[in-house]
């Protein structure tokens, strides 16, 4: 794979914080190009991997840079998966963060079986066009309330051992998140090929 130069193709900056902390650790030797610009691209698959390729595809195509992007779902049990692909959207298309908490927890309550999984799908394209596809994992539960204020999106009621996301440090998060696995592992995948 040729990668020198690489565009993370989100518009969520705590998104891209989290990203390029993690690609930081990995050491590999890579200039993040942060003033790309592209049109906002529409989720319309049905899957994180065919969110995270398309993201990836129509940023690539726009910038002309190698890209990274990811689609990630949280994937509750007693809910058969859901929100899964629709978690950005869970409470409605233009839900905040705080809308989609709420709606999990009412819709869950009196539930008992609270195990979920937090699922990362990123997608690499590089200078040449090749495409690369990793996926991280991260197994949790459910709290009954928000607990903590780092973090965002559903950290405050993904729970960890015996402490949410939001309860963590962000170093401590971007060390065993579902999105830190999946950049190790693309990491991984690149120490092989380049």
């Amino acid at each position: 794979m040729r990668l020198t130069r690489l565009v993370i193709a989100s518009k969520n900056r705590h998104k891209i914080a989290e990203i390029m902390d993690v690609l930081h650790d990995t050491g590999l030797e890579i200039e993040l190009v942060e003033d790309a610009q592209w049109p906002d691209v529409e989720e319309t698959e049905t899957t994180l991997v065919g969110n995270a390729l398309l993201k990836a595809r129509e940023v690539r195509a726009a910038t002309g840079c190698a890209v990274v992007a990811d689609d990630t779902g949280l994937e509750v049990e007693a809910l058969g998966g859901e929100p899964g692909v629709f978690s950005a959207r869970f409470a409605g298309p233009e839900a905040t963060y705080e809308d989609n908490v709420e709606k999990l927890l009412r819709v869950m309550e009196g539930v008992t079986d609270r195990g979920a999984v937090f699922r990362t799908v990123m997608v690499l394209i590089d200078e040449s066009g090749e495409e690369l596809v990793v996926e991280g994992v991260m197994e949790g539960s459910i709290t009954t309330e928000p607990r903590g204020s780092n973090g965002f999106g559903y950290d405050p009621v993904f729970l960890v051992g015996d402490r949410t996301f939001a309860e963590m440090a962000t170093k401590e998060k971007n060390q065993i998140s579902h999105r830190a696995r999946a950049l190790r592992a693309l990491a991984d995948e690149l120490s092989e090929r380049i």
